[in-house]
């Protein structure tokens, strides 16, 4: 076997480095836009005019009435955290997106209760259950880095 020419080598590296970060990247874009489909979509489940009782049950994802809520579930950009390692978020913005999740005392005086209607927790299970968001950064990762 012939000398290494390490400077080749380095640049290659270097190469496939980038190419897996970029892949990475596009792998955690996708997921968390699966995470913003999935979160919206469970917040179509019920709905009722303003004023209304709400047809929700608790446990159930809280019922649509103006939108602001489903409009507020927003996938963030990735971020980088490490060498070929990104992170991205998704969630609601409305002040009132986490007691809806969680339940708790709300209102003038804290004088009422709203039970827990998740959305968030059973819409990241469903995703992770089905396989969707392995398969979604699978094709990405593979997309990016040139191996499809």
């Amino acid at each position: 076997m012939g000398d290494v020419d390490a400077g080749a080598l380095i640049v290659a590296l270097q190469g496939f480095g980038d190419r897996a970060s970029d892949g990475a990247r596009a792998a955690a874009e996708v997921m968390a836009l699966a995470g913003e489909r999935e979160i919206k979509q469970a917040l179509r489940t019920y709905s009722h005019p303003p004023g209304t009782p709400t047809p929700s049950p608790p446990g159930s994802p809280p019922a649509l009435v103006s939108g602001a809520l489903r409009r507020s579930v927003k996938a963030r950009k990735p971020r980088q955290t490490g060498a070929a390692r990104w992170e991205a978020h998704t969630a609601p913005t409305v002040v009132y997106s986490r007691i809806h999740e969680l339940g708790g005392w709300a209102g003038r005086g804290h004088a009422s209760y709203l039970p827990p209607r998740p959305y968030v927790a059973p819409s990241h299970t469903r995703l992770i259950a089905s396989g969707e968001l392995e398969r979604l950064a699978h094709k990405a990762f593979a997309e990016k880095v040139g191996l499809s």
